[in-house]
């Protein structure tokens, strides 16, 4: 039975061990799914709810494991998946922020009421915008949530949104080209990680293989840590992307943590946004996805 990793350029980490072989010195027969060659369907729009398809692949076959922010695994649990958390990275907070253009009369969360927002929705940046109008007394129904995967930095460019929650390395080149100014910062609200998730019959089953997984994203993740240039290569050729690409890479924090009760908390709390904001149907109980031997397993690779 080969084993399915599902990768895309948003887990960096599964991205770079994906382009180094690391893995399949220990599993031969790996096969590489990347996840942006996978049919999604039509994407639900921001109000219709959180977009789940990273966790429905994972229990149609598609793969077997996945990295990803915080917000897919919730989504899929929320569906009623059977979702097991393998691992978080350190805080990144670093990574993005909600920006608006130099000029805008927005000043604080309260002001997005009514706003336009660029995000990719059903990723990390959902979380961020929820918790940012909870602080502000607002809901996801105050705002106009506008999905921009792929073309957010141009819509905010060219005034078509009021705000944009930009992460790195996209926000360097609208940096470049423009004045922004942030309105909400990371850190502060939550410590928006990188994780990885799995099935619970992959993680009782395939227990060596979840293992192998591991120990290569250690080992892979600490030769980025040392070789941000070279790493940056594997996601782009260009000069002005490649400075941009290091630069995110140098930022971010390496390495695969067990999940303990501090992330647990903040992930329930995000979960029960989503429920009570009406972005998933049910709520759920985040600590059933953790699993003490998984735990064990990442705490014998550090």
């Amino acid at each position: 039975m080969s084993l399915r990793v599902g990768f895309f350029p948003q887990n960096n980490s599964l991205w770079v061990l994906r382009h180094r072989g690391v893995l399949e010195r220990a599993v031969p027969d790996v096969e590489w799914v990347d996840l942006r060659s996978l049919p999604a369907g039509r994407r639900p729009s921001p109000a219709e709810g959180l977009p789940s398809v990273h966790g429905d692949h994972l229990f149609d076959g598609g793969y077997d494991f996945i990295g990803t922010g915080s917000t897919p695994p919730v989504t899929a649990q929320a569906k009623g998946h059977d979702v097991v958390y393998v691992a978080v990275s350190g805080p990144r907070v670093e990574n993005g922020r909600l920006v608006v253009r130099a000029d805008s009369p927005i000043a604080s969360p309260a002001d997005l009421k009514g706003r336009r927002v660029a995000l990719g929705h059903g990723s990390w940046q959902t979380t961020l915008l929820l918790l940012a109008l909870e602080k502000a007394g607002l809901s996801w129904g105050d705002i106009e949530p506008v999905d921009a995967y792929g073309n957010a930095a141009e819509l905010f460019l060219n005034g078509d949104v009021d705000a944009w929650v930009g992460s790195y390395p996209f926000l360097t080149e609208v940096e470049r080209r423009t004045e922004v100014r942030t309105v909400i910062e990371t850190d502060g609200l939550f410590s928006h990680r990188s994780l990885w998730f799995t099935s619970r019959a992959f993680a009782t089953e395939r227990r060596d293989e979840l293992a192998a997984i591991v120990a290569a994203l250690q080992e892979s993740d600490a030769w980025v840590r040392e070789n941000p240039r070279e790493a940056a290569g594997f996601f782009t050729s260009e000069d002005a992307d490649l400075d941009a690409w290091e630069h995110a890479l140098r930022t971010r924090p390496w390495g695969l943590h067990p999940v303990e009760e501090e992330f647990v908390a903040e992930q329930q709390h995000a979960a029960d946004l989503f429920h009570a904001n009406g972005l998933v149907d049910r709520g759920v109980r985040v600590a059933d996805a953790v699993l003490p031997e998984v735990n064990d397993l990442v705490r014998a690779t550090r």
